[in-house]
């Protein structure tokens, strides 16, 4: 359903308050769209989105409208409003100036809490649409509000890239393009391009597996994915699978270790590429579900088991793998695009707690690998601390560890790894990083 065809703005405004009031009471934006309606709930997401997607501009011109600070629902309802006032010539941004007034302080009438306080937004908000130029020159020196990410985020990324920061900041703000992975053990990607096509959607190819489409659709319509022949992965994800295989020498029949696997898109593609012996971990069991449904949807067998993979002693069986993929937990800062409330989630602090994490699944997994076989890293990153900072300290600790070719740093949009920005390109890959290590055949 597009925006233009919801219904009851207000009702969604009142929706997209909650959640974005849920994101900064430290709460994921997926747990808060979980009680909406099923009916709104895609209006809701694409608006809650658009909104946190310029939370910093709106919240820093809240403080120029009201002379005194709102209660935190009603700054929430009001950010929503502006939101889609201060960028109205963008996709989700459609109403009428006067009708995202309008329906704002119907939202705010609607709720018995915030009744009296219609009044005090209706005037804020029809301040912004006299002065609005003044207003936006007024925050346009606050980096928060112009880049639209926490202070110390948008530090780490000068500091880490300093040629690239300015970038990475304004392709976040950006959605990111919906991408295919063609089970090749199902079809080709051409036959999927065609079948997209007689839909009217566009398609170009992407890696060895992959097509983006030039419009997002839902999976139901999606030709083949209920049959399996094709899951939704974004370009980045899929290099994970080649990276591990390409290459690998050893057995017909590899022994594969997918360390921290849900929800399984490249376990799939692991085993959708090479017959291999696969055990899948991950460490909380509702997820290991989602790996085994993924799995049977695609019609495809692992073993999955619930487990810390930092503590091989509770699961490993004593025999090395040819292969593992430990893709570690991290703080998503490269998925940005996707997940528009992890920037105001996450905290400086997390950063260093999860380089720890990071590095103690490397130390614990690096033994499992057999002499002669490999291991990939990889983090949904674009911080430094979790990328490359994190491989040049785990060669200095393991002497029998060697470097291969690899990706690296992945900037969002960034087409082919570590190239320039190509500002005409609406898609790309998500932030990531990938490193190699293959151990030495003595080791």
């Amino acid at each position: 359903m597009s925006l233009a065809q919801a219904p009851a703005l207000s009702e969604q405004l009142a929706y997209v308050a909650a959640a974005v009031l849920a994101v900064r009471q430290g709460r994921s934006l997926g747990d808060a769209l979980a009680t909406v309606p099923a009916p709104l709930r895609a209006g809701v997401q694409a608006l809650a989105f658009h909104t946190l997607r310029r939370l910093g501009t709106c919240e820093a011109l809240v403080t120029r409208l009201a002379e005194r600070a709102p209660p935190p629902p009603l700054r929430a309802l009001m950010s929503a409003a502006l939101a889609l006032l201060v960028a109205p010539d963008t996709p989700g941004a459609i109403y009428p100036a006067h009708t995202v007034v309008d329906q704002a302080v119907q939202a705010a009438r609607s709720d018995r809490r915030w009744q009296r306080q219609a009044g005090f937004l209706n005037a804020c908000l029809r301040r912004y649409l006299r002065e609005a130029d003044a207003l936006e020159a007024q925050v346009s020196g606050d980096p928060l509000a112009q880049w639209n990410h926490p202070l110390w985020w948008i530090e780490r990324l000068r500091r880490d890239h300093p040629e690239r920061w300015e970038a990475i900041l304004q392709a976040n703000n950006r959605p990111g393009p919906m991408t295919l992975r063609v089970n090749r053990r199902r079809t080709d990607r051409e036959a999927l391009a065609q079948a997209l096509a007689a839909q009217g959607v566009a398609s170009h190819p992407v890696g060895d597996d992959g097509l983006e489409l030039a419009r997002p659709l839902p999976v139901e319509q999606i030709p083949g994915f209920a049959d399996g022949s094709c899951s939704v992965q974004d370009e980045a994800a899929q290099m994970a699978a080649p990276l591990m295989l390409d290459g690998l020498p050893g057995a017909t029949r590899p022994r594969l270790l997918d360390a921290c696997a849900a929800p399984g898109g490249k376990t799939a593609h692991l085993l959708e590429r090479v017959d291999a012996d696969l055990l899948a971990l991950d460490v909380d069991a509702q997820r290991c579900t989602r790996i085994a449904d993924n799995l049977h949807r695609l019609r495809l067998a692992a073993e999955v088991r619930c487990a810390d993979a930092a503590r091989p002693a509770d699961w490993w069986d004593g025999r090395p793998f040819d292969a593992i993929l430990l893709d570690a937990p991290c703080t998503a800062s490269g998925i940005v695009r996707r997940h528009p409330d992890v920037r105001w989630l996450r905290r400086d602090s997390d950063v260093d707690a999860l380089a720890r994490t990071q590095r103690a699944l490397l130390d614990a997994l690096w033994p499992l690998v057999r002499p002669g076989g490999r291991l990939v890293y990889a983090t949904c990153s674009v911080f430094r601390a979790e990328g490359s900072d994190q491989a040049a300290a785990f060669l200095q600790r393991h002497t029998d560890a060697r470097t291969a070719p690899a990706p690296g740093h992945l900037f969002p949009g960034t087409p082919g790894g570590a190239g320039q920005f190509n500002d005409n390109r609406p898609g790309g890959p998500d932030g990531f990083f990938y490193a190699r290590f293959d151990k030495a055949s003595g080791g």
